[in-house]
């Protein structure tokens, strides 16, 4: 089938809010080339599910797409429509199953060699979409915190290395109360700016007790969904031909209530939950790659004004066909090994946060709980300097607020 053919009934099986969404926009949908429709309808069919930010993203990408004139359409979508495809691809049932569609069209694309000219029509699509429709910054400048290193006693090499050139970093931090503190900012702030998903705490370990205002995940408190996960995995692993590629588009398939989620009253993060530990490499195992792929997904997603991120140990490392057996012994965990993991992780969510609107005038901070090394960036900071003089949490937080 192809997209001239579509009928509003061919999408009945797709949740109300996306249904209304597709088919009050059918008309601009028909004209879109095959190679390019089911990577916007993959998007489309998780729009009930999807954080605000991401719903308003999509809403003005269609609707500007419906009020471009045919002519400037058909230029817009021109390299898309030299894409071939194959007769099979061109009868999947690329509508109701649109995610499986562009994971059969990648392939697709390697082995016909025209995986760079999608690649080029893409990168020109979002070129054109982006200067369409600029973003808009956050209503308050966004504030990422990152606390490392959870029940590590000492450590004596330099922290924060990557982060020290586009900041400051304090060597002498009084480190008492400095988790209340951190905590009740970020509750000041999701009271004070009340949107939904706009204020995120997620922690690799058990919450600390914290505003209902926050949007929180933890990976402690999602222990009996990866239990049930790795026990769906293992079932998965021991048929034969199992493969990575076939196990991940099983699990692609999951949803809460595959996993033992029902009773939830917030379907749109215990789908974010789900796809956390279904998608992420890792995180159904370790903490500090959930902690990790996490805050990546909710700043990517969500686009959060505030994000508090709390990494804690992570099991040591052992043979895979150990750390996959459901129902294993406590892991031992590995504090020191985690901090490393999570000096890392604190870089790479300063970066990301980065790639938000607005992000110039954004500010983080990343501190080693409980001891005295932390580093602070923000517009009035100066970059790439130190400060060996005494210092607190709150005047830490007096730079960047």
């Amino acid at each position: 089938m192809l997209p001239s053919e579509l009928k509003p009934e061919q999408f009945s099986a797709y949740p109300p809010q996306a249904k209304a969404l597709v088919t009050q926009n059918l008309a601009v949908l028909r004209e879109l080339p095959l190679s390019f429709l089911p990577g916007l309808l993959r998007e489309a069919i998780e729009f009930d599910f999807r954080f605000p930010a991401e719903r308003k993203t999509l809403e003005n990408e269609i609707g500007y797409l419906a009020r471009l004139s045919t002519a400037l359409r058909r230029q817009w979508f021109d390299e898309f429509s030299t894409i071939a495809l194959s007769p099979q691809l061109e009868h999947f049932d690329w509508v109701n199953s649109p995610a499986q569609f562009v994971e059969q069209l990648s392939s697709h694309l390697w082995t016909t060699h025209q995986l760079d000219a999608f690649r080029t029509a893409a990168t020109d699509y979002a070129d054109r979409l982006r200067m369409a429709l600029p973003v808009q910054p956050p209503a308050v400048p966004r504030l990422g915190i990152t606390v490392i290193g959870q029940g590590v006693e000492s450590y004596d090499a330099p922290l924060f290395r990557r982060l020290r050139s586009h900041g400051a970093y304090f060597s002498r931090v009084a480190p008492g109360n400095g988790l209340r503190i951190l905590l009740d900012v970020v509750s000041t702030r999701a009271k004070t700016h009340s949107d939904d998903y706009e204020h995120w705490y997620i922690d690799g370990g058990d919450p600390l007790e914290h505003d209902p205002a926050l949007t929180c995940i933890s990976y402690g408190a999602l222990e009996p969904v990866r239990a049930a996960i790795l026990r769906n995995m293992h079932s998965h692993i021991e048929k034969p031909g199992m493969g990575p590629e076939m196990l991940r588009t099983i699990m692609a398939g999951w949803r809460p209530s595959d996993l033992g989620i029902r009773s939830s009253t917030d379907a749109v993060l215990d789908r974010f939950q789900v796809r956390l530990l279904t998608e992420g490499s890792g995180t159904q195992i370790f903490s500090t790659s959930f902690t990790q792929w996490a805050a990546r997904e909710a700043l990517r997603r969500a686009e959060p004004s505030t994000l508090f991120v709390r990494f804690a140990p992570r099991q040591r490392q052992r043979p895979m066909n150990e750390l996959l057996v459901p129902g294993a012994e406590r892991p031992e965990l590995d504090p020191l090994g985690s901090l490393i993991d999570a000096d890392i992780g604190a870089y790479y969510n300063w970066l990301n946060q980065q790639r938000l609107p607005g992000a110039e005038k954004g500010a983080f901070l990343a501190w080693f709980e409980e001891h005295s090394s932390a580093v602070v960036i923000g517009p009035s900071v100066p970059r790439g300097t130190e400060s060996h003089q005494p210092t607190d949490m709150r005047q830490l937080l007096s730079w960047i607020l």
